[in-house]
């Protein structure tokens, strides 16, 4: 999109340098995800940016979704992280950050899901901020025995909480660092974290009951800078994504990754589209 081609082709050409003794590190150029549960399709994806596709790097950016709990009680979970691509550490401290409050989210499942349901925003706000907190407070720790600086041993979180029972409609996201949160209503986006905290690393919380036609989307900094900087990009998938069905796996990849000229990182996308 836009009037000058990417600088990137738009296929990889490079794989990135593989240990022999490490082949379990190694991390796949794209992951896809998706489910239906209740009223409400869920879609998400992950990544390789057009500059490590051309330059043989690895993709930093993690996406992990799980199903904790069985029958109505059981939420939906779906975390990603995104770090600087100059950082050393950034792949592994998004992964890693990913995974810990995955965990933590998924030992708590219970209570979050008991509060969800009886709508009690506070307990919940302060639940997984302290559940945020602590994973960030595991990187900080894991970066001082790396070596690292703090800020080259991190990444931007964020996490949306789906309920499975069909009669709960509300929809938990929180997060902190960069990336962003968008819904499109009535064929509008709305930047749902444009009166955000100033400070970058502020812990982020939004809980609200969604509409039927809404879509709601969760993304790292190399999706979301993008759609607040570039109108075409916001618009085109206003276009796609309203009055249709949601798109199937293949569709919602070829969607996630529209090309612009300037935007060359990492892209990680959820999207929930309500019937």
């Amino acid at each position: 999109m836009g009037d000058r081609p990417p600088t990137y082709a738009a296929e990889p050409v490079a794989l990135p340098v593989a240990d022999p003794g490490g082949l379990d590190a190694l991390t796949p150029d794209t992951v896809l995800e998706g489910a239906q549960y209740g009223g409400y399709t869920l879609r998400a994806a992950s990544l390789r940016g057009d500059s490590a596709r051309f330059r043989g790097e690895a993709r930093r950016d993690f996406l992990l979704t799980a199903r904790f709990g069985a029958g109505p009680d059981a939420l939906v979970l779906v975390v990603l992280a995104g770090g600087d691509r100059a950082a050393s550490g950034a792949g592994a401290a998004a992964a890693e950050v990913c995974r810990l409050v995955a965990g933590a989210v998924g030992r708590s499942q219970e209570r979050l899901s008991e509060d969800i349901r009886a709508g009690r925003r506070d307990a919940l706000r302060s639940g997984l901020q302290r559940l945020t907190d602590r994973g960030y407070g595991r990187l900080r720790a894991r970066a001082a025995e790396l070596g690292l600086a703090e800020d080259a041993y991190t990444a931007g979180l964020r996490g949306l909480l789906l309920p499975v029972d069909p009669e709960c409609h509300t929809r938990v996201c929180f997060g902190a660092g960069t990336g962003g949160l968008f819904r499109l209503r009535g064929g509008q986006w709305r930047d749902l974290e444009d009166a955000a905290p100033a400070a970058e690393t502020a812990f982020r919380f939004r809980a609200s009951v969604a509409r039927p036609g809404d879509t709601l989307l969760l993304c790292s900094a190399g999706l979301a800078e993008p759609m607040r900087e570039e109108q075409p990009l916001s618009a085109e998938l206003a276009a796609r994504w309203s009055d249709a069905p949601p798109p199937g796996l293949a569709a919602f990849l070829a969607d996630t990754q529209l090309r612009l000229k300037g935007y060359a990182d990492d892209r990680t996308a959820a999207a929930v589209w309500e019937a």
